[in-house]
């Protein structure tokens, strides 16, 4: 890390943290990119995790380590261990006399007001044993650390690999990291990585591994900037739809976990559309809202099957138990999903997504939209107007919700739903009682009409799906049922524009 950076406040560490394979790590020793990388000797590092019994430090977003390494012991207390990829974050790193943490050295940290307030002490919870190759590139004018990680996390309930590859940013423009993984990702299949070490650690002591995850709240402080709630909200989106991709890969292709990959793609599409005011002055935003949509739409179709073949044709059957070609029905879905998901799964495995992740990563980051000044302006001041607009173009295309055609319908639908995703992503501006009185109103009644919505439309998709695999006439929108759905949503709407709104 350069004196430079060290010396402006806070210690600060900022490195691009990639996810690969072992043997990955092989074939990259010879890149062009890497000269001599092959012929560095690997060092052995033995790091270990310590924090108290309540886990006070990785509560507060923290961690603690000693890493022992030629007879030295470097402690180490990082910030912002739960990012994706791109780690801007204060470190601060003191050599110590053993390998037992020492309060000395954590004094003047954010560790030390965490651990003074847990008055408790610190112990040992998990070790990581790594083999490391450093390798000093320059990239544009920048200077650049790469390392190499290969090795595994232990602890008492089991251990974990680990293979990783390190961009750390010594000095110049954190661009050029995303450079430079654009040009060792021609090579072998470089994914933004999303575990980190300590990550690992607490999931194997927790008894976990990988799972399926959803949304999870953004956490804002009160006056950030425009700028600050998009970046934050992108970053959200990608470890979301990086943790479910993580998942989808490599434990069997399940359901629930394309359905989040899609949930979180949904919702960085959203933002990309509610933050265009702001992104305006960046052509990129555009494209990067069209790419994604295009190469993601065929996993709406593979989540659609999943939806028929998992609710429709069961709910069918138990309707119509004596119906012919019933049978015949459900293997042409389930031809049709085999189909699907060899899509999806193609996609994710390409050079392409993969490329299009870390470009957009890389945008995200270092865009040009981050230098204009309609990235500065307050976030509430933003939200406001936001929030305003999207309310109204729900009012607006809900209006006599009961007597809309089908698509039509589904225009209502979709505004609801970038309402929601709005409401969600700047909830953390509002910190005050009052308005988290209301968010929770608001989110309750636009949690309502989505539902009914969302009920009419998988009744729609039915329909026009059963009708392409040759099965069954399905009910229309004059069946009772989707009339009481419609008389539902109607009523839903109401008592949402009837709410006074939490932004305000």
């Amino acid at each position: 890390m350069s004196e430079s950076r060290r010396n402006a406040g806070e210690p600060r560490e900022v490195e691009l943290k990639l996810a690969c394979a072992g043997p990955d790590l092989t074939v990259l020793a010879a890149h062009p990119r890497l000269p001599g990388a092959a012929d560095v000797e690997p060092d052995q590092l033995i790091s270990v995790y310590f924090d108290t019994a309540n886990r006070d430090l990785q509560a507060a977003g923290l961690t603690l380590r000693v890493r022992a390494k030629g007879g030295r012991h470097i402690q180490t207390v990082k910030a912002g261990a739960g990012d994706i990829g791109l780690f801007d974050r204060a470190e601060w790193e003191t050599e110590i006399a053993g390998e037992d943490p020492d309060p000395a050295a954590w004094a003047g940290t954010a560790a030390e007001a965490v651990l003074r307030e847990a008055d408790a002490p610190v112990e040992r919870l998990f070790s990581t044993v790594v083999m490391r190759r450093e390798i000093p590139v320059t990239q544009g004018e920048s200077r650049i650390f790469v390392t190499l990680d290969e090795g595994r996390v232990e602890s008492p309930s089991g251990e974990a690999p680990l293979c990783e590859i390190e961009l750390e940013l010594q000095e110049g423009d954190p661009a050029d990291l995303f450079q430079l993984a654009q040009a060792l990702a021609e090579t072998v299949p470089l994914r933004l990585s999303v575990y980190s070490k300590s990550a690992i650690g607490f999931a194997l002591i927790d008894g976990g591994g990988r799972s399926i995850v959803k949304s999870e709240a953004i956490d804002l402080p009160e006056d950030a900037s425009a700028g600050t709630v998009f970046r934050t909200v992108a970053r959200a989106c990608l470890r979301h739809m990086r943790l479910n991709e993580t998942v989808f890969l490599e434990d069997g292709q399940p359901p629930e976990a394309l359905h989040q990959i899609r949930v979180a793609l949904r919702r960085l599409r959203s933002a990309l559309s509610l933050f265009a005011p702001m992104l305006a002055g960046d052509p990129r935003a555009v494209s990067f809202a069209d790419e994604i949509k295009r190469v993601t739409e065929p996993f709406g179709e593979g989540r659609n099957l999943d939806v028929f073949l998992g609710h429709t044709l069961p709910d069918l059957v138990k309707e119509r138990p004596d119906e012919a070609g019933l049978d015949g029905l459900r293997e042409r879905a389930e031809a049709e999903r085999e189909r699907a998901y060899a899509v999806v799964l193609s996609t994710l495995q390409s050079p392409q997504w993969r490329s299009l992740i870390i470009d957009f990563a890389g945008w995200v980051e270092t865009g040009a939209w981050t230098t204009q000044p309609a990235a500065a302006e307050d976030g509430r001041d933003f939200a406001v107007r936001v929030l305003d607009k999207a309310r109204e173009r729900l009012r607006k295309r809900g209006r006599g919700l009961k007597h809309l055609d089908p698509h039509t319908r589904h225009r209502a639908r979709i505004a609801a739903k970038k309402l929601r995703y709005g409401a969600e992503f700047f909830a953390g501006l509002y910190h005050k009682k009052k308005a988290r009185r209301r968010q929770e109103k608001f989110g309750d009644a636009l949690s309502d009409l989505q539902d009914h919505l969302g009920a009419l439309n998988d009744l729609e998709t039915a329909r026009a799906m059963t009708e392409r695999l040759s099965g069954p006439p399905m009910p229309g929108s004059d069946d009772p049922s989707a009339q009481q759905l419609l008389k539902a949503a109607a009523d839903a709407r109401s008592d949402l524009l009837d709410l006074k709104p939490f932004w305000r």
